[in-house]
């Protein structure tokens, strides 16, 4: 069966959620070879040609916010286009995916922008409908123009990437300065940078954080790259961390009534961002 790229990013999330899923033994840790195909391609697509020149020019472009102007509810509807049937996870939509991530945290009493953080995190994955393939969309976000953290999942496939003949980006800081703070490392272009930009006029700096950094898990999981992070950066990993909980684990078979939940969500993306957005 062909594989579309909607499908690979739906096994990506699987993934995600079997490779960190709680109370793993440590004999399970690292032991990527039971993922997909298609994983293990999105994979070395994206260390093989995630380089600093490549990142650097996808945020000139993107940054620019010139693609679309489109709501919440659009974008949200234009993603739900995209999820393929031979999915072998679930056959949920990725609306009720955001809808099932923001209520496991509304009905923890998470504070209002953490809710709406939830219902939000995956809108920049549009960069599908703007023709960008996966590898430039999902997976596990590092730094470019360092040194490739041995813990960044598939690390093999950076041979394959040209930075490996610069040798400054080959040092532990690379281009960055000890402490210079995450806001000046630029990470791995997907659709967490994209969205964060889109994002970035309306919401608090912790939702920001969690729009921003919910796939750098090779930080807010494994603990790399701390030398970079300034003092802010570690105080708004808090909530990164916290949000992780929602994002892997609240995905299940059970469909949320979106006509219910409906008027809520409407009131509280009002509440914090404009009828139309730039992206």
């Amino acid at each position: 069966m062909s594989e579309t790229p909607y499908s690979v990013v739906e096994q990506w999330e699987a993934h995600l959620r079997e490779r960190y899923r709680p109370n793993r033994q440590r004999s399970e840790f690292r032991n990527y070879e039971q993922t997909t195909p298609g994983v293990r391609e999105l994979y070395r697509q994206n260390h093989m040609r995630q380089t600093r020149d490549f990142v650097l020019a996808k945020k000139a472009e993107y940054t620019r916010l010139n693609k679309a102007k489109m709501s919440v509810w659009e974008a949200m509807a234009a993603l739900d286009t995209l999820v393929d049937d031979s999915d072998p996870d679930t056959d949920l939509s990725q609306t009720e995916h955001n809808f099932q991530t923001a209520e496991a945290a509304r009905r923890d009493g998470r504070p209002r922008w953490f809710i709406l953080a939830g219902l939000l995190h995956d809108l920049g994955k549009v960069l599908c409908l703007f023709g960008e393939p996966q590898w430039a969309v999902v997976g596990d976000t590092f730094p470019v123009g360092c040194a490739w953290s041995e813990k960044i999942v598939f690390h093999e496939f950076f041979a394959e990437n040209p930075d490996r003949n610069v040798p400054q980006y080959q040092t532990k800081l690379g281009v960055y300065s000890e402490g210079c703070g995450l806001d000046r490392v630029d990470l791995s272009w997907g659709h967490d940078e994209y969205l964060y930009h889109v994002l970035k006029p309306y919401l608090p700096e912790e939702a920001l954080a969690i729009i921003r950094y919910h796939s750098f898990y090779p930080c807010h999981r494994e603990g790399e790259y701390t030398y970079l992070m300034n003092d802010r950066d570690r105080e708004l990993f808090y909530w990164v961390r916290e949000f992780n909980q929602y994002d892997l684990y609240s995905k299940s078979d059970d469909r949320p009534d979106l006509t219910s939940l409906r008027p809520f969500y409407e009131d509280l993306v009002k509440e914090y961002l404009p009828a139309k957005l730039d992206w």
